[in-house]
């Protein structure tokens, strides 16, 4: 095919393409444009997923009349003037795309007042062109109604799921900015429902319950600091609130709502060990940068930003969390409650579970008290006792907090003690695990093995470090390039190692266990930096107090 120049409806369908991937992607344009608008007040309303209709109303500062049309031209935007505004974009939108391309796959109406016209004006595009102009009274803002989504776009069309899939995608962009923007009024109604509404009072936990519920915003933990390169503010979940994904970490640079996996895994860091395997927390959590120390320009639908200091970031938000968790004592969900009389919410209330039998034990940074051997159960859990209460501790859980925290300490001190094998283990490995192993085996040496190239794709075992005399070597060594060759996820390669280490060296479940041996186990333990959870995020005990004792063998009234 000969070298052609695309024709401009082409080119706003590619444009429409990149930017306008589902309706809750018109939805998010419309609602920043409002929000820079400077509106207090954003209703949203959807019908058919979205497809069918999107109406997004605001009390802005409205478009005035003569560049209403001029809108819906390609790269026209008020949000910047010259090149040097991209180094310090402020506002939400700026690309001066999003309405010509909503224009170009749906019919758009759009109803305006600006302050400084005496009439409003009312312009209906169909497939990219005005096709109705006329004046109208209205008060002051802006009203878009988009209809027939993707009618002129059925490549992108076919592609949607479900209009409840679709309904659910425009609710998660609306209840972002709700809580993005606690001082401005949403509501949301799809298909002649209220899906959503906040008050705008400006209480972040107030909109946090709008949408998760008063019960989880009560609980939440507030955080707050200032510091270079950036600020940090916003609440938290404590470790007893999780959920089973990752959509509950929200993320916002300056009120703008993005997908940072930067900020996902300093997060993850800073409850690691705290959470069981599988749960996630709830975060809503703001940074305040200078727009010149970040790059919002790298993303057609603008969800991702590069920072410019992406070390400072990544430490500022792992240390912010760390301290809150650290400092805050745990409250139960609902320990924090809203007064509809008041208008306030009330100080947490920073109280034990009373109800339930069994508790699990989880409060960070907590010393264990001094707790009395009395024997083991099942082979799998010691019983001892404290001073208030029965403790059942999970032998193989307890074992890897010890062993995990003492692999760390030794090798941040490069002090890893090792066992050398009377004879060496020979190991056969894939093409990918012997890629892995040369890559790593300098990390791997720094924590004690002692591997020796003996052939084809095989290696020799000659040393261990010390906690893994026992173990099954051939079994861990396979573990650990496993481990190393995900570089995805969680944790630092040096953690994921020690993890793998402790977990091969630990006591298993259905071991017998001596009482020197379990007095041992739970001095050590007593000694960790948080005796309560294994490193995977398990609970290594539960706790069942005296008044619980007592109100189950009904000697209280």
């Amino acid at each position: 095919m000969a070298i052609r120049v695309l024709a401009s409806d082409v080119v706003s369908k590619i444009a429409a393409g990149e930017g306008i991937e589902r309706p809750s992607s018109v939805v998010k344009e419309l609602v920043e444009n409002a929000l820079d608008a400077g509106a207090t007040e954003i209703s949203v309303e959807a019908q058919g997923g979205g497809v069918e209709l999107i109406r997004v109303s605001d009390n802005g500062v409205g478009i005035p009349s003569s560049e209403v049309e001029l809108a819906f031209q390609r790269h026209a935007t008020s949000k910047i003037g010259q090149l040097d505004d991209l180094e310090r974009i402020s506002s939400l939108g700026f690309r001066g795309e999003a309405l010509p391309s909503i224009a170009s796959v749906a019919e758009v109406e759009v109803s305006t007042q600006a302050v400084s016209d005496t009439a409003g004006s009312q312009v209906q595009w169909k497939e990219g062109h005005v096709v109705r102009r006329e004046a109208r009274a209205r008060s002051r803002g802006t009203t878009v109604t988009v209809r027939r989504l993707f009618r002129f776009f059925p490549a992108r069309l076919k592609f949607l799921k479900s209009p409840g899939t679709e309904n659910s995608h425009v609710a998660a962009v609306l209840s972002q900015y709700a809580m993005a923007f606690p001082g401005v009024k949403f509501g949301l109604v799809l298909d002649g429902r209220v899906s959503l509404r906040t008050t705008g009072s400006g209480v972040l936990r107030e909109a946090v319950g709008e949408v998760y519920g008063l019960e989880a915003a009560g609980a939440m933990l507030e955080m707050e600091k200032q510091g270079s390169p950036v600020d940090v503010s916003g609440l938290i979940s404590p470790p007893s609130l999780t959920r089973s994904s990752r959509s509950y970490l929200s993320f916002f640079v300056n009120s703008r709502w993005v997908r940072s996996p930067l900020l996902a895994r300093a997060t993850e860091e800073a409850y690691r060990g705290l959470l069981m395997e599988g749960r996630h927390p709830i975060v809503v959590i703001n940074l305040l940068l200078p727009a010149g120390e970040l790059d919002v320009n790298i993303h057609p639908a603008k969800a991702r930003v590069k920072f410019g200091h992406e070390q400072g970031i990544f430490s500022s938000v792992r240390k912010s969390i760390e301290e809150t968790l650290a400092r805050t004592p745990i409250a139960r969900p609902g320990a924090a409650s809203f007064s509809p009389a008041s208008g306030q919410w009330q100080s947490p209330r920073m109280i034990m579970d009373s109800e339930p039998v069994f508790a699990v034990a989880q409060l960070p940074a907590m010393e264990l008290p001094l707790l009395r051997l009395v024997g083991q159960i099942a082979r799998t859990y010691i019983i001892a006792e404290g001073p208030d209460g029965l403790y059942l501790i999970d032998q193989h859980a307890a074992h890897e907090r010890i062993l995990y925290d003492r692999v760390m300490a030794q090798w941040s001190q490069r002090e890893v003690e090792v066992q050398g094998l009377l004879q060496p283990i020979t190991v056969e490995l894939s093409p990918r695990e012997e890629e892995t192993l040369k890559a790593g085996i300098e990390l791997l040496e720094a924590f004690g093995f002692v591997i020796e190239p003996f052939g084809n794709r095989s290696y020799l075992v000659r040393a261990v470090p010390a906690l893994m005399a026992g173990a099954n070597v051939i079994e861990a060594v396979g573990m650990l390039l496993d481990e190393l060759a995900v570089r995805e996820g969680p944790g630092s390669r040096e953690e994921k190692i020690a993890l793998s280490l402790a977990c091969h060296g630990s006591v298993r479940a259905g071991q017998q266990m001596g009482n020197d041996e379990m007095r041992e186990l739970i001095k050590q333990l007593e000694q960790t930096t948080q005796p309560r959870s294994c490193p995977h995020g398990r609970a290594t005990m539960i706790h069942l107090s005296s008044r619980q004792l007592e109100k189950e063998f009904g000697r209280t009234n």
